[in-house]
C-alpha cells in the first residue's frame, strides 16, 4: 500500500504474507550539486574595488577580459593534454602584475569551463590576493600553517560559482623554510588531489627577488611566467629561463603592453 494512503476498517482489501512485511527503511540522502559550498565562507565582492584593482573577468560582460579568456584556452589545453592540475604564476620582479593576472585567470576558468578555479597566495613576502579581490580575512593561509584554524575554516568563495581562494592576510616570517616544508608539500597534494576537476593556480613570489619560487616549484606541475612590458628586461627573461630550466613551462605573458583595438562580435 501506498504510505500515504489511509484505510478504515471497512475498506482494508486482503492482502497477501509478503504485502504485510514493513518495508525496508532507506536512508535519506541528500544530493549535492559537486559545486554547492557546504563549508566555505561566501564572501561578497564589490565592482568599484575590483575595477580599481584591474579584475574585469568577473563581469562576464566586459569586452576587456577576452586576453584572460584565450590565455584561459590555452594554459587549460596544456595542462589536460600532460594530466596537469597545478599552475604556478611568477615574475620576474615585482609590479609585473602577476597577481592581476592570476585572478582574472582563476575566475576566467571558474566562469567559463566546467571546472573549479583555487586560487593560493603563496607570495608568503608580499601577500596580495587578498586584498585584491577585497576579501576580509580573519583567518587565512597564516593560521593553517600555525595549526590555528582548519582548511575549510580558511578557505573562500568570492560569490563566483566554482571560484575558490586560499588568501594570505600578513607576511609569515622564513618563508623560504615554510615553502619547502612538509607543511606546504602535504598541503599542495591535499588541494591538488580533493576534487578531481579542480584547477589550482597559485600566486608565487617573483623569481629573481628571492629563492621562495624556486623552493616551491618543483612541488607543482608546471608554471606560467608574466614579463611586464617596459619594466623587465631581456637579461631578466634569461635569467627567468635558466631558473625555470627543470619546470614544466606552459607559456610566457607580455604584459602592460598596449592593446590592438579589435572587433567583437
Amino acid at each position: 500500500m501506498d504510505r500515504n494512503s489511509s484505510a478504515t476498517g471497512k475498506n482494508i482489501h486482503q492482502v497477501s504474507p509478503a504485502e504485510k512485511l514493513p518495508a525496508p527503511l532507506v536512508p535519506r540522502t541528500e544530493v549535492l550539486d559537486p559545486f554547492d559550498y557546504v563549508q566555505t565562507r561566501i564572501v561578497p565582492l564589490r565592482a568599484d574595488h575590483l575595477e580599481r584593482h584591474r579584475i574585469v573577468a568577473y563581469n562576464k560582460n566586459s569586452n576587456m577580459k577576452w586576453p584572460f579568456d584565450l590565455l584561459r584556452t590555452q594554459v587549460l589545453q596544456a595542462m589536460e593534454e600532460n594530466g596537469w592540475r597545478t599552475l604556478a604564476i611568477t615574475s620576474p620582479t615585482p609590479a609585473a602584475g602577476k597577481t592581476v593576472l592570476a585572478v582574472n585567470l582563476a575566475m576566467s576558468i571558474a566562469r567559463n569551463t566546467n571546472k573549479t578555479a583555487l586560487l593560493v597566495d603563496f607570495d608568503l613576502r608580499r601577500p596580495r590576493v587578498g586584498s585584491t579581490l577585497g576579501l576580509s580575512m580573519e583567518k587565512a593561509l597564516n593560521e593553517l600553517l600555525s595549526d590555528k584554524a582548519r582548511l575549510d575554516e580558511v578557505l573562500v568563495n568570492p560569490e563566483l560559482p566554482r571560484f575558490v581562494v586560499l588568501p594570505t592576510r600578513e607576511p609569515i616570517a622564513l618563508s623560504t623554510e615554510m615553502l619547502s616544508s612538509p607543511r606546504v608539500s602535504n598541503l599542495i597534494t591535499d588541494l591538488r588531489e580533493r576534487y578531481d576537476e579542480r584547477i589550482c593556480i597559485f600566486d608565487l613570489p617573483p623569481l629573481l627577488s628571492s629563492d621562495d619560487a624556486i623552493t616551491v616549484l618543483p612541488k607543482i606541475d608546471c608554471v606560467l611566467l608574466v614579463v611586464a612590458n617596459g619594466v623587465n628586461s631581456k637579461k631578466d627573461i634569461e635569467d627567468c629561463l635558466y631558473h625555470l630550466g627543470s619546470a614544466n613551462l606552459v607559456g610566457a605573458v607580455l604584459n602592460k603592453a598596449e592593446a590592438e583595438t579589435r572587433e567583437y562580435y
